[in-house]
């Protein structure tokens, strides 16, 4: 019998899921730790699955962190360094892509309900950007149309949504605030 498991946790679980999307290479990517939290296996299990199946995961939907990237995220998010306990390779970054690939991978019943439940959570998350999009170009075309007449509303929304778009000092990652 299937799990009841997004039934039971779905809002706890999708609010979790966002905090664990991350913009790096201007991707929205999941690393595998995050990953393998949500299927509560091992993070070790899970790139040990994914290394069987490597045909599956070409670069466009996994990567490896460059030096670099680990660099940010250990001084941003506190991760494992290397050494005795700690990772010995670099985390892996999953697209969306690479994400929808691992429910290929991984069979148990916990592992289809947060596939389905990271599916979604990256479905609003376009959803919200593409209706962000759509709003921007419809002040525009009015903005075109009545300029003289709203020259001052205008103004004010694109101040308001100027210091909406400040950049933040956060270099990889993505919060609820950059939706």
């Amino acid at each position: 019998m299937r799990s009841h498991f997004l039934m039971n946790h779905s809002p706890k679980l999708l609010e979790n899921i966002d905090s664990k999307i991350y913009l790096i290479r201007g991707e929205k990517v999941m690393l595998d730790h995050d990953l393998a939290e949500l299927y509560e296996v091992p993070t070790m299990r899970l790139n040990e699955q994914v290394r069987r199946n490597a045909k599956r995961f070409p670069a466009d939907f996994m990567f490896p962190l460059s030096d670099h990237e680990v660099a940010i995220l250990k001084s941003q998010f506190a991760i494992s360094s290397g050494g005795w306990g700690g990772r010995r390779s670099p985390p892996l970054a999953f697209t969306e892509q690479g994400v929808a690939m691992l429910s290929a991978v991984l069979k148990s019943d916990r592992a289809i309900d947060v596939n389905i439940a990271i599916m979604r959570t990256f479905v609003r998350m376009r959803e919200v950007l593409n209706s962000s999009t759509r709003f921007e170009k419809q002040i525009a075309v009015l903005e075109a149309k009545y300029d003289h007449k709203f020259k001052i509303i205008f103004t004010a929304i694109r101040k308001l949504m100027s210091e909406q778009a400040i950049p933040r000092k956060r270099v990889i990652g993505l919060s609820k605030k950059d939706i």
